[in-house]
């Protein structure tokens, strides 16, 4: 995915509240983390390293990008050794540029160097997608389309990814398959097209909480009017074209939130929000980002 931004214009998720994610959410995160990557003590800071030392150290970025996960890193220190102090240069979802120091980071050495690798793969990736969906938020900027995210996620790690898109500007789709009613093409394809869908749905409709909303995946405009008919919440276009759209638009009329999903990439993205849909959902700002180059490097006096 192409992330060209200007960062100057990102700083807008920074200004207001980004939700952030639980402690104990991210504790049980670092918890198997750790457990991977130091499963009995760190063999090279232990045996290296001079009892006693302590290490500042600065992370700083080596592209330009859009922060998330910096609450994240500096729990990542803690987790290793309580007396590790971190300072957050950058705010979440505020862009940054080459080169500029982002945390510092203060305590003793050994520490330090056991929980570098795991706080940055975090940190990377969590600015990666913050990066990737800050890119597609303001190639719609000018229009009332949003970018929301999708399941799509690394298993594990999903609450820090929505959490990095919300810090790039992105809303979150549905949690989890517990969360939301959604039939996509493979739920549709055990019903007719027609009276049979439209009973189907209807009944789902009726078995549902009035606080539970039903969304409906069509991969054809002759699909919707049967989905239509049953009352549904939000009807998600799945790969329609941004000429395909506008009919599509037309024919559901104000009767449901419209969704585009599939293909969105920064070369189609600003046609399809153009097209008059209401959110827009990406896998890649998940699935296919490539980690933002950031390093840590202690500093000698």
């Amino acid at each position: 995915m192409n992330t060209t931004l200007n960062t100057a214009t990102t700083t807008a998720a920074a200004a207001t509240q980004v939700r952030p994610v639980p402690v104990a959410a991210i504790d049980r995160i670092l918890d198997l983390a750790f457990a991977e990557d130091n499963p009995r003590g760190d063999l090279t800071a232990d045996t290296i390293v001079p009892l006693g030392a302590r290490a500042s150290a600065q992370v700083r970025a080596r592209q330009a990008g859009v922060l998330s996960g910096g609450q994240v890193f500096a729990r990542a220190m803690k987790f290793i050794d309580p007396q590790i102090h971190v300072v957050q240069l950058v705010k979440e979802g505020q862009g940054f540029t080459a080169g500029e120091v982002l945390l510092t980071v203060d305590g003793p050495a050994a520490s330090v160097l056991t929980a570098e690798r795991v706080g940055l793969n975090l940190l990377q990736r969590m600015s990666a997608i913050a990066t990737a969906t800050a890119a597609l938020v303001q190639l719609v900027a000018h229009t009332t389309a949003r970018i929301a995210d999708t399941r799509k996620t690394t298993p594990g790690l999903r609450v820090l990814e929505r959490y990095a898109v919300r810090c790039g500007g992105g809303v979150n789709h549905r949690d989890n398959l517990s969360e939301a009613f959604m039939a996509k093409d493979n739920h549709l394809a055990l019903f007719p097209n027609g009276p049979e869908l439209t009973a189907a749905l209807t009944a789902v409709r009726a078995s549902l909480g009035h606080t539970t909303a039903m969304e409906v995946e069509v991969d054809s405009i002759e699909q919707i009017p049967a989905v239509l008919a049953a009352g549904v919440d939000v009807i998600m276009l799945d790969n329609f074209t941004a000429a395909q759209i506008p009919a599509a638009i037309t024919l559901i009329a104000g009767r449901a939130i419209v969704e585009a999903s599939g293909n969105i990439s920064p070369d189609t993205v600003t046609a399809i929000a153009e097209a008059g849909v209401d959110i827009i959902s990406s896998g890649a700002i998940t699935h296919s980002v490539q980690a933002i180059d950031l390093g840590l490097d202690i500093v000698v006096a």
